[in-house]
């Protein structure tokens, strides 16, 4: 029995690389017998050291290595690695990462021996059979490599028919409670200048019944979050309408109810029934990633996305108004046009839209996307080392970058983790600044004050200390609506010190609170005073909203318990 290694190493143990079950579906499939894949899963967080001994282990003739963009740096050190213990093995990577440069790849790394660019199922189960049977490698599609001091480079490999499952024994017993992923398409609609879906062809839609067999089959194992990989996921309207309707038929009935669903869509083209449809499910059922890219309609031309952004903005107020899905929506920093005043528009826009998730991306320029091989086109300077990240365009400059990281940073830890929502709406409210200027102002006051491992109650007392100096901050108001953001959100029930404040009533309140509204026995109670409320609010830690993730609150008047502790001393 020849052993073939499949690896993927993925950015964290909650992954899974659907990449390797897939080729290992296709040598069972499509190989001549004796050829036995061993597929291996790590992170880019193991040693490497340790992965290659694994491998090697297996003793193998044919070591295939997925290979992306968070983890090519990896895989080189592993290819080295492993050549170094067995220069005779054969080494193939494949993945988006060097589908599409195929000769550069070759060129500076010799101990890379072949490169599968595209769809691998049938293609590397091919190259399994040349290689054993010492055939001429030109016959397998898509293969990169070197023949005679030349390198000889196949355009990415695009197939015709559905892929066999990647759904075998080896996945399924894989699955550990991890987040899977199911593909039902491939290809996209769309062919926007910096992502590499529109050069994978034309849409190919997969069997909608076997479709329907794979999402029960993974709906049913440890899993609790499935993620379509569709570019699209609602580019055929009628096919995802079918998706979502099976999907709501079915959870609680053919599989557990609190297994959730993630799409990617395109949320300019959805339509009224797709969204009516999606307001009706169960709460907790559905993810939607949205991605809005920009809201410069010069931007969305130039860069070949097409985009309705009025539809746009109206359909995802229409999701969030049913209040039973996380949505998640994102914009790009550094394309075309979009300078410091374009940005902002855009991302106070997609700030008040109110969605659960505002990510502010960085371009990246991808191997074999527009941006990288239409150099005449554009021009940008951007890192040459992964994540290949701009560095400064012709509408921003290299420390206007820096800025819009510190309000990236500022963002996701305030707004996007959802820990500071109560503070966020008072402060944009009392100092009548835009979004976009307030979380720009903390974020160059915070990034030199901290490092990025700041634990949350120093990064609490950093956002006490700034907001309280601007004008028309009131401190106690301030204090109040990060004391209801923290009870809400963090399941100690205590607070930092900065918003602490020492008071003889807590005492009494607490034990009035017990007798009007009876503690839940073995749950955690939290309990403080809002002093600009008149309030005392509190908070019994058991279930939290499946869509915000936050605990509920609950007030009560202070002197009703002041009241209610007095009559409760004489009984």
């Amino acid at each position: 029995m020849a052993n073939v290694c499949l690896v993927g190493l993925n950015s964290k143990y909650v992954h899974s690389c659907l990449a390797v079950y897939c080729l290992e579906a296709g040598i069972k499939e499509y190989a001549k017998e004796g050829i036995k894949p061993i597929v291996i899963e790590r992170t880019i967080h193991n040693d490497m050291h340790m992965v290659a001994d694994e491998i090697m282990a297996h003793h193998p003739f044919l070591v295939g290595i997925s290979t992306y963009i968070w983890n090519v740096e990896k895989v080189f050190e592993l290819v080295d690695i492993i050549k170094s213990k067995d220069h005779d093995v054969k080494i193939c990577l494949g993945g988006p990462e060097v589908s599409y440069n195929q000769y550069d790849v070759l060129a500076k790394h010799d101990n890379v021996d072949f490169i599968s660019a595209g769809e691998g199922e049938y293609p590397f189960a091919l190259l399994c059979d040349t290689l054993i049977s010492n055939s001429d490698l030109d016959r397998v599609m898509g293969l990169s490599y070197r023949d005679n001091g030349s390198i000889v480079v196949k355009e990415a490999y695009v197939g015709l028919d559905d892929p066999v499952s990647p759904y075998t024994d080896t996945f399924m017993n894989n699955v550990n409670k991890r987040i899977v992923y199911i593909e039902t398409t491939r290809g996209c609609p769309y062919s926007c200048d910096y992502c590499l879906s529109g050069r994978c062809g034309k849409v190919r839609y997969f069997d909608l019944d076997k479709t329907f067999e794979n999402i029960i089959k993974l709906a049913n194992s440890s899993c609790k979050t499935i993620k379509f990989v569709d570019r699209t996921f609602n580019a055929n309207k009628k096919r995802s309408k079918a998706i979502i309707s099976f999907i709501i038929n079915n959870s609680g009935k053919s599989f557990p109810d609190d297994v959730c669903f993630h799409f990617e869509v395109a949320g300019d083209i959805l339509d009224d029934e797709t969204i009516e449809l999606l307001g009706s499910a169960p709460k907790g059922l559905f993810q939607l990633e949205i991605g809005m890219q920009s809201f410069n309609e010069k931007t969305l031309a130039y860069i070949n996305r097409k985009t309705n952004t009025d539809i746009l903005k109206n359909n995802i107020r229409k999701l969030l108004s049913y209040n039973n899905m996380h949505i998640h929506i994102d914009l790009i920093v550094g394309l075309p046009y979009e300078d410091m005043n374009s940005l902002k528009d855009s991302f106070n826009t997609g700030y008040y839209l109110n969605a659960h998730m505002l990510q502010l991306g960085f371009l990246k320029i991808l191997h074999g996307a527009t941006m990288d091989t239409d150099k005449n086109k554009y021009h940008y300077h951007y890192d040459d080392k992964p994540p290949y990240e701009i560095i400064d365009t012709d509408w921003l400059t290299k420390e206007e970058m820096a800025d819009i990281h510190a309000l990236e940073d500022v963002l996701d830890r305030m707004n996007n983790s959802g820990r500071f929502l109560n503070t966020l709406n008072y402060l944009l409210d009392v100092t009548k600044s835009d979004p976009f200027d307030l979380l720009m102002g903390f974020g160059l006051y915070a990034k030199d004050r901290m490092d990025y491992k700041i634990d949350l109650d120093h990064y609490t007392a950093l956002i006490y200390d700034y907001f309280k100096t601007l004008d028309n901050v009131d401190s106690i108001a301030l204090r109040d609506q990060m004391v209801i953001d923290r009870l809400s959100t963090n399941a100690s029930g205590k607070l930092c010190d900065c918003l602490k404040i020492a008071d003889k009533n807590i005492k009494p309140y607490r034990m009035a609170l017990d007798f009007v509204d009876k503690p839940i026995k073995n749950i955690k109670r939290g309990l403080e005073i809002l002093y600009s409320l008149n309030k005392v609010v509190y908070v019994d830690y058991q279930d939290r909203d499946v869509i915000t993730n936050q605990y509920v609150l609950k007030y009560q008047d202070p002197d009703f318990l002041m009241n209610v502790y007095r009559k409760t001393q004489h009984l």
